[in-house]
Formats: C-alpha cells, sequence, structure tokens
C-alpha cells in the first residue's frame, strides 16, 4: 500500500473518533464507534483461550473493520436501523472498499461477506461479541442514558448471538445479572 492510499484509509478510520454511538460511557459522555471497535476487538484478543479452534486474528480483523460503513452513515442504534439504512451503508462501504488497493479491496470484500453470511466460527463470535459489548457498556452507563426500550432491551439482546457456545451462554448471563442489579439499584435508590 502506498504512502498516501494508507493516509486515505487512515482519515477514514479517523472519522469513526467523531462518531458517537447511542450509548453513553460510565462518565456520561457520548462513547464514539472507535471506542466501540476498540473494547470489541479486546474481547475477542481474550476469548482465544475459550475458542481455541477460531482463528482469533481474523476475528480481531472482523472487530476492527465491521463498523467502518459508520465513516459515511454515521452510527444507528440497532432497534431503529431499517433495512434501508443497512443497504445504504453497505453500499457506501462497498464502494470504499472496492477503491482499496490490491489486495486489501479483495480481502476485505471476503470478510464482509463471511460477518454477513455468519456461517463461520470466527463470524459467529465476532457478532454476538459485537451485541454484548453493547450490553456491557449500557450497563456501565447512567440510567439516564437508557430510552425507555432499553430496560428490555439490554435483558434480551445477543441472546440468540450466543446459542452456539456454551462459554458465551455464560457471559451473556452474566451480563445480563448485572443488568438486572443496575435496573433494581435504581429501583431502590427511587424508593428511598
Amino acid at each position: 500500500m502506498t504512502v498516501n492510499d494508507l493516509l486515505n484509509v487512515l482519515h477514514t478510520a479517523e472519522k469513526l473518533k467523531d462518531t458517537t454511538r447511542h450509548s453513553y460511557t460510565s462518565k456520561g459522555r457520548h462513547e464514539s464507534v472507535a471506542e466501540h471497535t476498540f473494547r470489541l476487538s479486546l474481547m475477542a484478543y481474550f476469548m482465544k483461550d475459550e475458542f481455541p479452534e477460531a482463528d482469533i486474528d481474523k476475528v480481531i480483523k472482523m472487530c476492527l473493520l465491521h463498523d467502518m460503513g459508520e465513516a459515511f452513515t454515521g452510527d444507528i442504534p440497532a432497534f431503529e436501523k431499517t433495512t434501508a439504512d443497512e443497504d445504504t451503508e453497505k453500499g457506501l462501504l462497498y464502494d470504499w472498499v472496492n477503491h482499496l488497493p490490491v489486495p486489501y479491496n479483495a480481502e476485505l470484500l471476503s470478510l464482509y461477506k463471511e460477518m454477513e453470511e455468519r456461517q463461520t466460527l470466527e463470524a459467529k463470535l465476532f457478532k454476538a461479541l459485537d451485541g454484548l459489548e453493547a450490553v456491557i457498556q449500557h450497563n456501565e452507563a447512567d440510567l439516564s442514558t437508557w430510552s425507555d426500550n432499553e430496560y428490555e432491551v439490554n435483558l434480551t439482546y445477543a441472546e440468540d448471538k450466543c446459542e452456539f457456545s456454551s462459554y458465551l451462554r455464560n457471559l451473556r448471563s452474566a451480563i445480563k445479572k448485572e443488568t438486572i442489579e443496575k435496573i433494581n439499584g435504581e429501583k431502590r435508590k427511587e424508593c428511598s
């Protein structure tokens, strides 16, 4: 990759630092897409012992690259995103990828296709972790930042994506326990 091509990729990726997500940090500011991507990649790295049969380097690549389309469209919460939104994001992302130099364009197209089809262990693991990271972040944020529907969403989101792994089901259960404790703690404060 030429120096200028690399700089163009990095300039595009920088937009994710300024693209905020629906969720908030524990200190009360909007989380950026780049911050979500960082912790999601960290989660994948620490899963390598639990999934020795998985290509964790590929999972980390998926985590790092999965939200690049949001550099062009911004973030739309999963519970608000329509098929039209997904199609727009995918079209802009694929247009960008197609303009990347060889072999990166072909590698990324293949990776995005694998993530979309969700048939491989790596794609399933990435998708589960993506959902779980979002729920963990909501649990870390103050309840005042939650929308009304998130009380239910946080209890069920990504459960279906964790079904293939007992480890992920256990992790999802632990996260759900934190959600319940957070909600109940807030209810106790209101009653005091």
